[in-house]
């Protein structure tokens, strides 16, 4: 072999080495990965898309919402004449509006996602799980505003209520929902068959319906503090409040940060939920 070949393959075997050294990744083909989606814009996807998703049972969801609620009103305008107890039950009808969509269907909606294999498309997506729990939550509590402003304001008129702050509904709905919205995602979640998600959903709609439509003065100190558990508690107390002649806006306020604190807990462990449900 001549001194040139040899150079040749000399050279030919040290390129090869350095490659080797180097790592898989040094080359001309090689490509980074793409960052990760930031929580934000994941936050609007997820949201956009489970908004287009339920549009097509908007309709039938309101209706339902609503005229559960009124037909609640109308049954307990035969025994409740006014004053506070007629506030607990307007501002509680209301809030169950939130309640039925926002813990009710999204407990069935994430018990048969994870029962369809649902989550493992979301899983494979490069988006925080945060984001999606609270798309889907957004989404679900969007279409209750309406329902609870109508049952609102036909329950002033049954119990001739003022109608002048029914503008602090737009603090009310989100918190209460956000709350709500991140039970329902809980027991959606952790529920190890969809049927049982639906049963834990009825349940938790159940509750609010009692502890938040009956008159606090008339229940027993046991269920009182079975009430003060309810995440949508607070939200019916900040609402209860803004009938009097003069509400107390501090007390208000103080029900309305409770409830959003109840809320982000909430959603904190719905988002645990969520990243244990996708690795399972």
């Amino acid at each position: 072999m001549s001194a040139g070949s040899i150079e040749a393959v000399g050279t030919t075997t040290g390129s090869a080495a350095a490659r080797t050294d180097a790592g898989p990744d040094v080359g001309p083909d090689a490509a980074d990965l793409a960052p990760a989606a930031r929580f934000l814009p994941s936050l609007a996807a997820v949201y956009r898309s489970q908004l287009s998703r339920a549009r097509v049972a908007r309709i039938p969801l309101l209706f339902v919402a609503t005229f559960q609620s009124v037909g609640i009103m109308i049954l307990m305008r035969g025994v409740v004449d006014g004053g506070g107890e007629a506030r607990a039950v307007v501002a509680g009808s209301s809030v169950l509006v939130v309640a039925f969509v926002a813990l009710n269907l999204l407990a069935q909606y994430f018990g048969q996602l994870r029962a369809s294999g649902g989550l493992d498309h979301y899983a494979t997506l490069p988006v925080p799980p945060a984001s999606v729990v609270l798309g889907a939550a957004g989404a679900y509590a969007s279409f209750t505003a309406p329902g609870t402003l109508v049952t609102a304001g036909i329950g002033c008129v049954l119990f001739g209520l003022p109608m002048g702050h029914l503008w602090v509904l737009a603090a009310v709905v989100p918190l209460a929902g956000a709350a709500l919205a991140g039970l329902g995602a809980v027991l959606g979640l952790l529920a190890p068959k969809p049927e049982l998600a639906t049963l834990l959903g009825q349940l938790g709609m159940s509750a609010a319906l009692l502890l938040g439509v009956l008159p606090a003065e008339r229940m027993p100190l046991v269920i009182s503090w079975a009430r003060d558990l309810l995440p949508s508690t607070y939200g019916v107390e900040a609402f209860a409040r803004t009938f009097d002649a003069h509400p107390d806006w501090a007390a208000v306020g103080l029900d309305l940060a409770v409830c959003a604190g109840v809320g982000v807990v909430s959603l904190a462990v719905a988002t645990w939920a969520y990243r244990r449900a996708a690795v399972r």
